[in-house]
């Protein structure tokens, strides 16, 4: 008796909820046709802010900003109408309450998509880079692609994606490389030691000059930089117009290559480093007599030994240890012996 009693008040209570359900079902198919209209306003509505403020550069960010935040209000202001809608008795101060007891919990859990957010409006109201600006970080280098209020794209010269998040980008230096209209570019050119520098200087100019894209003003200029191991150092500068990758490449592929003409035609030598390594030959009977020493430059230095062959070294080594070992029939060894 008592089970079926139970079954009856769970099957009435589960008819109750299907009718609750049924009543409510015109109000939650309205509440859902209000919140599509909502959404579709609100990417109407930026897409709209987004025009304004295609046609002024200054502004393109400044109009990204303002469209996101609108969207994220309507889309905010219409999913408050369609709880409206399906529970009447909803209010705003309801939500206001439970977004403030649930805004501490969130704030911790969603730390770094708040600072990434943040750190992307920041980025887009203040515009140290741009979309389409080339620009570098840490280890990536590329051309941005798009700044979203969460990370930013970056489209690398190989044809990568990068995905850099904007606390990230915000909190680090980062490279613009097209910041300005003009770039500078600079290679250093190694001449031999006994080359002219003023007239290598003067003929590395003229093949700077020689190039179409290097820009006259600012002019491109010659400066001798170092002494180096093996050659006199000088830096070519020059300037080129746009200053993006593609640009330099080919400004250096061109200005170096004159650079090369240019310097052989005319006798200049382009030394590679070279190194003298002095072997110390430690068979010698005079081995740490400095005066008889052949290596470095000695103090006091008067009779050099000729430097031996290494066949002569070996034998010279195979007679002192029979000396030793008290063979006495080449005591009488003279200086020219092992030559």
């Amino acid at each position: 008796m008592n089970i079926q009693a139970a079954i009856t008040a769970a099957w009435n209570k589960i008819g109750g909820m299907i009718d609750s359900f049924i009543i409510m079902l015109p109000n939650i198919v309205l509440a859902l046709i209000v919140f599509i209209l909502f959404f579709f306003a609100a990417r109407w509505l930026k897409l709209l802010v987004k025009r304004f403020t295609r046609r002024h550069r200054q502004a393109r960010n400044l109009g990204m900003v303002l469209g996101r935040l609108a969207q994220g209000t309507v889309i905010l202001l219409g999913l408050f109408v369609a709880l409206s809608i399906i529970v009447p008795t909803f209010r705003a101060g309801d939500l206001v309450q439970l977004l403030g007891i649930s805004g501490v919990a969130i704030g911790f859990a969603f730390r770094d998509i708040l600072q990434n957010f943040l750190a992307g409006i920041l980025i887009l109201l203040t515009e140290p880079f741009k979309i389409e600006d080339q620009i570098v970080f840490k280890n990536f280098e590329g051309t941005v692609e798009n700044i979203e209020t969460r990370a930013t794209t970056i489209r690398t010269y190989d044809g990568r994606r990068i995905v850099i998040p904007n606390s990230e980008l915000f909190t680090n230096s980062v490279t613009v490389n097209t910041a300005f209209d003009a770039r500078r570019i600079e290679y250093d050119v190694g001449i031999g030691y006994g080359d002219d520098v003023d007239e290598a200087k003067r003929l590395m100019l003229e093949a700077i000059y020689s190039v179409d894209d290097v820009l006259r003003d600012p002019a491109p200029d010659v400066l001798v930089l170092e002494l180096a191991e093996s050659s006199v150092n000088i830096r070519a500068r020059w300037w080129i117009k746009p200053p993006r990758r593609m640009d330099d490449l080919n400004s250096r592929d061109k200005v170096i290559s004159a650079i090369k003409h240019k310097l052989v035609e005319n006798g200049i030598d382009l030394p590679y480093p070279t190194r003298q390594i002095l072997f110390h030959d430690q068979t010698e009977e005079t081995d740490g007599i400095r005066n008889r020493q052949r290596e470095g430059w000695p103090a006091g230095n008067k009779e050099v030994p000729k430097p031996r062959s290494i066949s002569g070294s070996l034998k010279r080594l195979a007679e002192i240890r029979a000396s030793k070992n008290g063979d006495n029939s080449n005591q009488n060894l003279t200086a020219e012996d092992g030559k």
